[in-house]
């Protein structure tokens, strides 16, 4: 069975105060139906938890502070999925709650479980409904918001098209909002065609994306060869639309992909905390042998950032890569330019890579 990976944004789940839109997401659970009678699996990926907190508790303005969202996507992620699993019952789809982290999609044990489960879950023709578990999560471990989520779960599961549905028509060659000349943009096949326009429109006040993620969550999944459409939640017909290949809102084109998707996470979505320059040894092995950064091949580190962290590798005023660093910036200045045998007296629990390849991506 093919599937269809459909995110909607806060704006079309909840209104502004934080109620279940359910007339849209009726329409929406409408189409959903239709889709998987045609037997075009489809898998629901949703924001709004903290949306639909914000609205129980009468909180007007999104939260700043990680401990206030992660109790308002308490108090409103159960009545959120209550609201997806009447509807869906309605229209005689089984549906099942799915929350994920960042380590479900990073670490392979639990990639391998996450997968095996949505794909039962779709053999026994049931719904699944998914979100972050933002109750759990942290900046440091978060997919930064479900745009990328979405994306994962697409490359998770190769999918047949990524659908991300906005309060906006697509990407426009400027913010509609604000400039009446602002012309929708049908399709994209480069990404740089997109390099120089307005595309970063801010997100509602009670989401956390905006186009911009949303066009990174798209280079993310078409790199791995899935088509992608970012079109407006808000009117009839969209999915139906997007599915059957017609002309609605922005179509990103499938690339040819060769990267794992926590690799593509990594390159588009993790945030860079530091940076670190290389010697042309290692430069040379991190970009034409495949090999990891040891400290002796750090020359500089710049910035304060944690193990865990991302952090740039440069060499020679450019980019070399992207990768999640093993020590701490205070670590690496400490052994920088070391042997193993210098970095094991100095930091006898250091592991012996910088950034291991397996979690580096050339730039």
């Amino acid at each position: 069975m093919s599937c269809l990976v459909v995110k909607l944004g806060s704006s079309i789940v909840a209104d502004k105060r934080g109620e279940v839109r359910a007339d849209v997401l009726g329409g929406i659970c409408d189409q959903l139906a239709e889709l998987h009678r045609a037997g075009r699996a489809p898998i629901v990926v949703t924001s709004g938890a903290i949306a639909r907190g914000m609205g129980v508790m009468e909180i007007p303005l999104r939260p700043r502070a990680m401990d206030e969202l992660q109790a308002a996507s308490a108090v409103g992620q159960g009545k959120l999925y209550q609201a997806y699993d009447e509807l869906l019952r309605a229209r005689g789809l089984p549906s099942a709650q799915v929350l994920l982290t960042f380590f479900d999609m990073s670490a392979r044990t639990h990639y391998l479980n996450a997968r095996r489960t949505l794909r039962k879950l779709l053999q026994w023709q049931v719904v699944p409904v998914i979100n972050e578990n933002d109750t759990t999560t942290t900046d440091e471990i978060s997919f930064g918001n479900n745009d990328f989520l979405a994306a994962q779960v697409a490359i998770l599961l190769g999918a047949e098209l990524l659908l991300l549905l906005t309060d906006a028509e697509g990407v426009f060659t400027a913010d509609p909002h604000v400039d009446p000349g602002a012309l929708l943009v049908p399709s994209v096949e480069n990404f740089d065609s997109l390099r120089g326009l307005d595309i970063g429109h801010a997100a509602s006040p009670i989401g956390s994306g905006g186009m911009r993620s949303k066009v990174v969550a798209a280079e993310m999944a078409t790199a791995a060869g899935i088509p992608t459409v970012i079109a407006s939640g808000l009117q009839g017909g969209t999915i139906l639309a997007a599915a059957a290949g017609e002309s609605v809102g922005t179509r990103f084109a499938a690339r040819e992909g060769r990267y794992s998707s926590f690799k593509l996470w990594l390159k588009y979505a993790k945030p860079v905390r530091g940076r670190v320059v290389v010697d042309a040894g290692a430069a040379r092995a991190l970009r034409e042998g495949g090999r990891s950064l040891l400290p002796v091949g750090v020359i500089e580190v710049g910035g304060s950032f944690d193990a865990g962290d991302a952090i740039e590798v440069a060499h020679d005023g450019r980019g070399v890569g992207k990768g999640i660093s093993n020590y701490s910036a205070a670590e690496l200045r400490k052994v920088q330019g070391l042997k193993s045998a210098g970095v094991r007296e100095l930091l006898p629990r250091a592991g012996a890579e910088v950034v291991h390849r397996d979690y580096f991506v050339l730039a």
